[in-house]
């Protein structure tokens, strides 16, 4: 399916209006997967004209996401990447694991930026980045697009590997999302060390539902997980 390629327009916007000099695209990846970490990507790309067929890394094949991957590694001014463990998932909450990903990342990157462009509509970030928030950014902003294309090609090789000692999870396949594969794993043996313990997927395992993790706030209340995919989809 044809697409557009993406732009400059939004860096171009921020060095107009704020002064920004160096502007990193930020985008994630894993944050509905049941097991793994999730993890960001920050890229810095400049203004220079990016390499043919870059978008968003879910619009590429398998194939074609590897191949990019490795064209812009050396292609982008710098980048960087962040995880946060399936355990500090558990323990803080998705919108939280993300920040502590996302400064992961900002504080490894050479320079640090003077802006963020952050793929979606929600800021999780926050001060004392200055962010702008693009949905769909990682189709229409180049070091969004850049980010988010290394952030998957990354993410799915770490699946992988903690795969090869749980082969009927099929996480080479499935980077830890889920599948049928993956749910008949999952009825049958449990959970592994990778996978997310506070996650919705639990309440419909009986037979491991005591493995459920459950966050609190200091009042005593039960926060809402938020962007958790159930057994019943």
């Amino acid at each position: 399916m044809p697409y557009e390629p993406p732009t400059h327009t939004v860096e171009r916007s921020l060095r107009a209006t704020t002064g920004a000099k160096i502007v990193a695209g930020v985008d994630e990846v894993g944050r509905g997967a049941w097991a793994g970490p999730v993890t960001v990507c920050a890229a810095i790309t400049g203004l220079r004209r990016p390499p043919e067929g870059l978008t968003d890394s879910k619009l590429l094949t398998i194939k074609r996401r590897t191949e990019l991957a490795e064209t812009l590694r050396t292609w982008v001014s710098s980048y960087a990447l962040g995880h946060a463990s399936p355990e500090e998932i558990d323990k803080l909450g998705m919108t939280a694991a993300l920040r502590l990903a996302a400064e992961r990342a900002l504080n490894a990157l050479p320079v640090r930026p003077d802006a963020v462009i952050l793929d979606g509509k929600h800021d999780y970030l926050g001060a004392p980045w200055r962010v702008r928030t693009v949905i769909k950014g990682d189709q229409s902003c180049v070091a969004v697009a850049a980010a988010s294309v290394i952030a998957k090609v990354q993410r799915d090789k770490m699946m992988a590997e903690l795969g090869i000692d749980h082969a009927d999870f099929g996480f080479a396949d499935n980077a830890g999302y889920p599948s049928p594969v993956h749910k008949a794993a999952l009825a049958e043996r449990g959970p592994t060390p990778y996978h997310r313990l506070s996650w919705a997927y639990l309440d419909a395992l009986p037979q491991w539902r005591h493995l459920k993790k459950v966050r609190s706030w200091a009042d005593g209340s039960v926060p809402e997980i938020e962007g958790q995919l159930g057994f019943d989809f």
